[in-house]
């Protein structure tokens, strides 16, 4: 496989057992994109190599069982916006919230942990979901890549349909060209994925 310009950077997004079929928020065949991210990285084609990780603390906002009579997959509302509830999952230091083992990670530049806040939930590489008065705080990866000289991000992982759409979503919007690598997502749902590739045609981000 030939390399990528030096402009473009690979971000694999939340690539964790947790996200993957027998952990708590599976993504449907989660597990078959492991291979490739490992055959992907180990060719070394990306000059800058970003990965997230979900971190969450156990009392996390977005935890269904910390909101009492409430159940997974509900929705409340957040800092004036909605919030999906989630299982339990990717609590920081536990063996579902590692980056997958059976990948070949030594290529990596820089992790970037989101929802380290138990107050804030976060699905983009970029920024959190909610802030103060609507905002929503960046997570620095933007200024990290732009003083690198990248313009361009290929973005692949779990969830296709969320921290996967969010980040290929934010990367468009804070002026970087955006691609997510379609055969190296899975979703939550796959009834999700016309919804998904009609969001992506409509803000002209490009599928690989």
């Amino acid at each position: 496989m030939d390399p990528q310009p030096h402009d473009t950077a690979l971000i694999l997004v939340d690539v964790q057992p947790d996200f993957m079929p027998g952990g708590p928020l599976a993504c449907h065949e989660g597990d078959a994109i492991v291979t490739g991210i490992d055959a992907l990285l180990r060719a070394r084609r990306y000059r800058h190599v970003v990965a997230t990780q979900d971190w969450h603390p156990r009392d996390h906002v977005s935890f269904a069982a910390n909101h009492a009579g409430r159940s997974p997959f509900e929705e409340i509302t957040l800092h004036g916006q909605p919030q999906t509830l989630w299982p339990v999952h990717c609590v920081a230091g536990t063996p579902g919230a590692a980056l997958h083992p059976a990948v070949d990670w030594t290529v990596l530049d820089l992790i970037v942990r989101k929802g380290t806040d138990p107050a804030v939930d976060s699905y983009s590489a970029f920024r959190e979901n909610h802030g103060p008065g609507g905002t929503r705080p960046p997570t620095g990866l933007a200024g990290w890549l732009r003083e690198r000289g990248v313009a361009q991000v290929h973005v692949c992982g779990l969830a296709r349909d969320v921290c996967v759409l969010w980040t290929v979503q934010d990367a468009l919007a804070l002026g970087l060209r955006a691609r997510m690598l379609w055969e190296l997502t899975r979703p939550v749902t796959p009834q999700s994925d016309p919804a998904t590739r009609a969001a992506l045609a409509a803000q002209g981000i490009e599928l690989g």
